[in-house]
């Protein structure tokens, strides 16, 4: 019994350490934060909720069905060899034209948009875990582009606080390169402990919207969950971002369910030339808070895009569908709503209001 007990409070007080010490899982808002957050509209009892009822719950059965389901795998879950990417260089990304997007794999997005350079989302590491080592592995074996050989970047845009969007490594790499970070409420906390200067730093609410030399950004509401740690679920907001300028306009779903905020965010700020949609690591038992792809369709539709780019896809498997999965449906949805795929591989450049977008079928 004695063996028993001290065994516990080994683990008690080594997990105690490991959320105390690890900077990874992040850093607790300070008092001006929360007292900002306590005075959101979406915010009840301490956490930030969604604008209608989504459900996260299984029961004991449905949660085991689960974890079996990830133990045994999916043999098409990833692909057989590693994904070949499109090289870029600083000249290239940095190159000056109208507004252009280009896709880092998942979805990290390079945005530049008339004369800014804006960061959506940089997770650039080789696993989506608190602790890489264990983490399924990104399929490609390098990036576009060495974090190290990254221009200076405006914007660092940030959508949620989950580890396949907000990566401790690729911000350290990161952070004295950008001019300014814009976050989600309470997410600042974890750039603070990273080394982020407190000042380049601002956090959104829902509907907010912020000038940034001559470019209006506004923080729109997702069907989605936050945390990076025990106890903090939906301590933190989560998001979506309409990004406008003089000539162009563009939009980043961030992670969500399907659901009304869609057609809002259309009605008010669409429409847009270019949207990016979550597109993967679905499953019909999880699709509250994680679109299936013909939802993704339909969400693109209602926030008044004209040509979408299926993004949260082609980097990790982190649910159970085969890899090729949600671009294949996402097309064929595309498809039969005669809307406009952009279907560019990891590194390649999607040009706004160009009447040429990228369509091969590459992951075939």
């Amino acid at each position: 019994m004695w063996i028993a007990i001290i065994i516990l409070a080994g683990i008690v007080i080594l997990g105690y350490l490991v959320v105390r010490y690890y900077p990874t899982l992040g850093g607790q808002a300070t008092q001006e934060s929360k007292h900002r957050m306590n005075q959101s509209p979406n915010r009840v009892r301490g956490k930030f909720v969604n604008q209608i009822p989504t459900s996260m719950d299984m029961n004991l059965g449905s949660m085991m069905k689960v974890l079996i389901d990830f133990v045994r795998g999916n043999p098409k879950g990833k692909p057989n060899e590693p994904i070949q990417v499109v090289p870029l260089t600083p000249q290239q990304l940095h190159a000056n034209e109208h507004t252009k997007v280009t896709w880092f794999g998942h979805s990290a997005l390079w945005l530049q948009i008339e004369g800014k350079t804006i960061f959506i989302d940089p997770m650039l590491g080789i696993a989506p875990s608190p602790f890489p080592v264990f983490g399924g592995k990104r399929y490609s074996r390098q990036l576009p582009i060495e974090i190290d050989h990254i221009p200076s970047i405006d914007v660092v845009l940030l959508s949620h606080d989950h580890y396949d969007h907000l990566d401790y490594g690729s911000i350290k790499k990161l952070k004295d390169k950008v001019r300014r970070f814009i976050v989600p409420l309470g997410v600042g906390a974890h750039l603070v402990r990273w080394g982020v200067d407190p000042a380049k730093i601002s956090e959104h609410d829902w509907w907010e919207e912020i000038e940034f030399e001559g470019l209006k950004l506004a923080s729109a509401p997702a069907r989605h969950f936050s945390g990076r740690s025990i106890g903090d679920r939906n301590t933190t907001l989560w998001c979506s971002w309409v990004i406008e300028g003089e000539q162009s306009k563009v939009f980043f779903s961030g992670d969500s369910g399907y659901g009304p905020h869609f057609k809002e965010i259309g009605e008010k700020y669409g429409p847009f030339d270019l949207t990016m949609m979550e597109c993967g690591q679905y499953d019909t038992r999880w699709s509250a808070i994680h679109m299936l792809p013909e939802e993704t369709v339909q969400a693109h539709i209602d926030v008044k895009g004209k040509v979408m780019i299926p993004i949260h896809w082609g980097a990790f498997t982190l649910a159970l569908h085969d890899w090729t999965d949600p671009v294949e449906r996402a097309a064929s949805a595309a498809q039969q709503r005669n809307t406009v795929i952009a279907t560019p591989r990891i590194g390649e450049v999607v040009r706004v209001g160009s009447p040429a977008v990228p369509s091969l079928a590459w992951w075939r």
